[in-house]
């Protein structure tokens, strides 16, 4: 089983949840974050001011998979994040020691 974390622009994900269903993943887990990379912010203007915005909206997903999925899942997120321009994100994977589903106890595999 694989954790897939992936950080992606805000308005790519509803592009991304329904390409993830397509291919059978089952739950996600979205979180609203603010982050940078090599893009290091911007500077916008308002009310005649210039300012320096630090932080960028993102959007953050997690979600447990089979290892077997992975790859898939990657290349989904990859088609449907990508804009070709800065920003668009990273997905990182890592290894998921144990999964117990709280209502019925399931664990591992059947807890997905």
């Amino acid at each position: 089983m694989k954790m897939v974390t992936a950080i992606i622009k805000p308005f790519k994900l509803d592009d991304v949840r329904t390409a993830l269903g397509q291919i059978g993943v089952q739950g996600i887990t979205v979180t609203e974050v603010k982050g940078f990379g090599r893009q290091k912010g911007h500077t916008e203007l308002y009310r005649g001011a210039e300012y320096v915005v630090d932080f960028l909206p993102k959007t953050r997903i997690d979600l447990a998979v089979d290892a077997g999925l992975v790859e898939q899942v990657i290349e989904t997120i990859i088609a449907e994040a990508r804009t070709g321009k800065i920003g668009d994100g990273k997905i990182f994977v890592s290894d998921l020691e144990q999964v117990i589903r709280i209502r019925t106890g399931e664990t591992n595999s059947e807890a997905l």
